[in-house]
């Protein structure tokens, strides 16, 4: 299985380049506070330069459903990753304004702490569940969480599942090897400094990504 690959935390068009050239599926953009976050109009300068099938995802924190729709609209997003404690039908309400759209994709993110599967549990028995189920450790934490804890989780699971948390070009082979994830999120650890990415780690990432897969295969 050829595993999806999200470069996040883009700040400029440079970078935004640098990952696709890279072999990205998809890059993110942060409109929560973060080091690396971004403005409505700076992604849309970025956006209307990338390929059509490159996915553009917006990161959102406890943000309104009005309010991610019109960052959505304006900064030319194909997705939605919600990374806080948003309502309980925000998902839902999302899917719905938005579903004359076929590619649009939301994400919720599943912070792994204690409470973490009865999170998992109710994200994914939602009327409308997300496209998409994101495992990190933290906000940015660029920590790993601990693996063996949710490996058979991930393993078994039938949604699409992308882990986060901690991934360099050093570890991701590991992870892949150990969760067979439907895809990888990766931000701080394919930088030169938060907000920078580095062409060589973004094609070292990818290149050791593509070489667990084919160990599994």
């Amino acid at each position: 299985m050829r595993t999806w690959i999200k470069f996040c935390g883009t700040t400029s068009l440079a970078d935004a380049e640098a990952s696709i050239a890279a072999g990205a599926d998809a890059v993110g953009f942060v409109f929560t506070p973060s080091k690396r976050q971004v403005t409505t109009e700076q992604v849309r300068v970025i956006t209307q330069h990338l390929p059509e099938e490159i996915e553009k995802i917006g990161v959102f924190c406890d943000e309104t459903v009005e309010n991610i729709l019109a960052t959505v609209i304006v900064a030319g997003l194909t997705g939605a990753q919600l990374h806080g404690n948003e309502p309980a039908g925000d998902i839902a309400r999302l899917a719905e304004e938005r579903r004359g759209d076929r590619r649009f994709c939301i994400t919720k993110t599943v912070l792994i702490k204690d409470s973490f599967r009865d999170e998992l549990q109710r994200v994914l028995s939602e009327v409308r569940p997300p496209h998409r189920v994101l495992l990190d450790s933290g906000s940015g934490s660029g920590k790993t969480f601990a693996w063996d804890a949710v490996q058979e989780l991930v393993r078994g699971s039938a949604a699409h599942v992308i882990v986060a948390g901690g991934l360099t070009p050093g570890n991701v082979g590991d992870a892949i090897k150990t969760f067979l994830p439907w895809g990888v999120d990766v931000a701080s650890g394919v930088e030169i400094q938060a907000g920078q990415k580095d062409p060589q780690k973004l094609k070292a990432f990818v290149d050791a990504v593509r070489k667990a897969e084919n160990k599994n295969g």
